[in-house]
């Protein structure tokens, strides 16, 4: 790379994604980081495959075009399922790293043997997720309360995070899982752990939280290697949205302000 710093593109949806960049941030050094909050077509969840992979390909030509970026992080559990594949054929050269249900750490860390996966419908419905569970929990002992949150991105990307709505939404999901001790909990999606706290008050807090921003950010740095990228240094991030974007949820997230730019994709 010689003197170039490592170059990073990070997108989700919304806010969620940014969940991800604070991880990366407690991990990644000397680099630049440009995060996408595509907000113009949020909630992912709700929309085709076809429009997710469209989303997603332009995203990814924008960051090249524009910021010659070395690794491409998909901060989505559903565009990870609905493009990763293609992204990475598109670009052999790029490093692309997805995100993807925890359900590996989920299956080490339970007691009782019985899971809570929290995440969209078409995560839940995509096969890479499907592929995951057949691969890692098939022959384990445990079982699987999965519930789809349909209008749960919505409630969060409306700053409705302490709102009546959302801890009922919560309440009605979770409940059956209370119910029959599920201990262990993997977020699905990078929006939810926003709502953590919420989750862990219906569950009476005896309950472990899975979500990946951690695991993305040592697999980046690990990869970063490839392009002998020197981890030291200070780390700087852009923020971008492709529509509107509630300022004060981005603060709530970095603890103080950020400066955001208004692009179109």
């Amino acid at each position: 790379m010689g003197n170039e710093k490592f170059k990073i593109g990070v997108f989700d949806s919304g806010l969620g994604g940014l969940t991800v960049v604070q991880a990366l941030k407690q991990v990644i050094k000397g680099a630049q980081l440009f995060y996408i909050a595509d907000t113009k077509h949020a909630p992912y969840g709700e929309k085709t495959q076809a429009q997710i992979l469209q989303y997603a390909l332009d995203i990814a030509d924008y960051f090249i075009k524009h910021h010659k970026i070395d690794a491409l992080v998909v901060a989505c559990n559903t565009a990870t399922s609905a493009a990763i594949e293609n992204l990475r054929e598109k670009y052999p050269k790029l490093i692309v790293i997805g995100t993807e249900p925890g359900i590996k750490p989920a299956i080490a860390q339970t007691s009782t043997g019985h899971i809570g996966v929290l995440a969209t419908k078409a995560t839940l419905q995509g096969g890479k997720y499907q592929q995951l569970v057949n691969r890692l929990a098939k022959d384990k002992n445990v079982r699987l309360f999965e519930q789809a949150c349909p209008g749960l991105v919505e409630q969060i990307e409306n700053a409705d995070l302490d709102h009546p709505k959302t801890a009922t939404m919560l309440e009605h999901w979770l409940m059956p899982m209370r119910e029959n001790r599920v201990d262990t909990i993997v977020l699905g999606c990078t929006h939810y752990p926003l709502v953590s706290h919420i989750i862990k008050k219906i569950m009476q807090d005896d309950i472990f939280l899975i979500h990946t921003g951690d695991a993305i950010a040592k697999h980046l740095l690990e990869r970063s290697k490839e392009i002998h990228h020197h981890n030291s240094g200070v780390l700087t991030i852009k923020l971008y949205a492709t529509g509107p974007i509630d300022q004060a949820s981005v603060e709530r997230v970095f603890g103080k302000r950020e400066e955001i730019t208004h692009i179109i994709i």
